[in-house]
């Protein structure tokens, strides 16, 4: 059991890491934006024959294409407000 709260807290250290630090948070922002990106092509021109014989692997892809883009658009609320903030404190 120590080894996987050694391991949570590590976790839970990096996201601080990447929350707190502008250009870490932009960064991973943009690699999810591409990802994002990328299965919406993949969806759309690669697999689009394989999703349209099976109605569960089509709802599974773009389920999956929605689940990424909601967390790139809250990651982009995130960061948004978190400059709001700083830029405010930075006026004080």
């Amino acid at each position: 059991m120590a080894g996987g709260d050694d391991s949570w807290s590590d976790s839970k250290a990096l996201a601080r890491a990447i929350l707190q630090d502008r250009a870490a948070r932009r960064k991973v922002m943009t690699r999810m934006l591409v990802v994002a990106l990328f299965l919406m092509a993949a969806g759309l021109w690669l697999i689009d024959r394989l999703l349209a014989q099976n109605p569960w692997w089509f709802l599974l892809w773009w389920g999956g294409c929605t689940l990424n883009t909601i967390g790139v658009l809250v990651f982009a609320v995130y960061d948004m407000l978190t400059v709001w903030r700083e830029e405010r404190d930075k006026q004080r």
